[in-house]
């Protein structure tokens, strides 16, 4: 399991507070509506699925997120930083510090060691001295078992050794989120499962996870479920309780 030394922090308001949101991208004389006006709060601690068809706004909405993408309409507020209203040098610089992204593909650099992967962004922020990123990454890559391949090519580990670097990778800068777009689409079952318990012991360290997912078994075990359809959110099975849970106190 992960130890982090970030506290748990507190639920009195969203890390993540989108505003009807609305994403149009050009395609020829007739634009995509790809998110409409898409409203959404995430909580510190929070451990959300989200889930929808191929073209539902998953992407889309990680894109925005994560500010590797521009809205179109609306607001989007993460730990306080209003997305909507930075330039690329100002997301790329807020990024860099503030959200751990993890893709499907891995991205890692192949002529690198796992460990330079894992050292490139701490260096990046030039929030540590070289020798103490060297450390911090090792130290992470201790966290996820693979502080032993520490020296080898990406290449010469599995892919869900690879996926594990890419989560050290995405923790390198301390960030409150992490934010993964299919994470264990590439892996089977028994590395999906072990990608799985890696992002809960971070919830229960205090980091706040969003995970696209087409699993429907590990999407029913995160604490929250969002579903998209045709750039909409559908259902919000966290809310649904939430609204069946004061329904239940009122009638009591």
């Amino acid at each position: 399991m992960i130890a982090m030394n970030t506290p748990a922090p507190s639920h009195s308001s969203p890390l993540i507070r989108a505003c009807q949101v609305v994403k149009v991208y050009p395609a020829g004389g007739r634009p995509v509506q790809a998110l409409k006006g898409v409203s959404l709060d995430v909580y510190p601690g929070e451990f959300v699925a989200i889930q929808g068809r191929s073209g539902a706004g998953k992407t889309t909405l990680v894109n925005l997120l994560t500010g590797v993408d521009h809205l179109t309409e609306g607001e989007i507020w993460v730990d306080g930083a209003a997305l909507h209203r930075f330039n690329e040098n100002q997301l790329a610089f807020w990024r860099g510090r503030n959200v751990g992204v993890i893709f499907q593909s891995f991205y890692l650099m192949p002529t690198l060691s796992i460990l330079d992967n894992v050292v490139l962004p701490i260096d990046l922020c030039g929030d540590y001295h070289p020798r103490r990123s060297r450390e911090r990454a090792l130290e992470l890559l201790r966290q996820v078992g693979l502080e032993e391949h520490a020296h080898k090519l990406p290449s010469q580990i599995s892919g869900g050794q690879q996926q594990r670097v890419a989560i050290a990778r995405a923790l390198a800068n301390d960030p409150p989120l992490i934010i993964a777009d299919e994470p264990t689409g590439r892996l089977d079952s028994v590395n999906a499962e072990n990608i799985f318990q890696i992002f809960q012991s971070l919830v229960e360290g205090g980091k706040t996870v969003l995970m696209v997912t087409h699993d429907e078994g590990l999407a029913s075990r995160a604490s929250r479920r969002l579903i998209l359809s045709d750039g909409e959110i559908i259902a919000d099975d966290a809310a649904h309780r939430l609204k069946s849970e004061a329904a239940g106190k009122t009638e009591g």
